[in-house]
């Protein structure tokens, strides 16, 4: 397997990737994961900043006997509130496996790299968000040492109306 930093050549190969997290999120929750029609244009403008930024990491994983790029990591250093010790996070945006290149340990690889270069950065936290009905990926985060630290709840708020009232 190799792991290596992004290029802007790159970016054509992650879009379909990005495309395929989107629809499985949507799939199971679409009313958190509802992507904007131009979504993989969005994308298309942001990585090549990710690749440009010293302070984000856009990793991709090729393995011998897939074609093409096998996976990807894309992570950004966020600011916290300032009530709290750490001024800032990096922060796990997406990250993916093609399905063929699975049970290779890519993601595993992605991630210690991730955090190679985020602890390198003297950054002391690294963040990320997964969805409840993942239990894989929450399984999988635990074992690579996260912690479920917060608990994010959603409320659709009808058009035009205040849900404790109904006006």
């Amino acid at each position: 397997m190799l792991i290596r930093q992004a290029t802007h050549s790159d970016v054509p190969a992650i879009l379909p990737m990005v495309q395929e997290i989107c629809e499985m999120h949507e799939r199971r929750d679409p009313e958190r994961f509802r992507v904007k029609a131009d979504v993989l244009e969005m994308y298309a403008q942001w990585l090549p900043k990710r690749i440009e930024d010293p302070r984000s990491v856009l990793l991709v994983a090729e393995l011998p006997g897939i074609e093409g790029l096998a996976g990807y990591v894309v992570c950004t250093i966020e600011p916290e509130i300032p009530i709290f010790w750490v001024p800032e996070c990096a922060w796990v945006h997406d990250i993916f496996v093609v399905p063929s290149a699975r049970k290779h340990g890519l993601a595993a690889a992605l991630l210690r790299e991730v955090i190679r270069r985020y602890t390198a950065m003297n950054i002391r936290q690294v963040r990320l968000h997964t969805g409840t009905f993942n239990q894989d990926a929450r399984a999988f985060f635990q074992r690579q040492g996260f912690r479920t630290s917060v608990v994010e709840m959603l409320l659709t708020l009808p058009d035009g109306a205040n849900p404790t009232t109904g006006a």
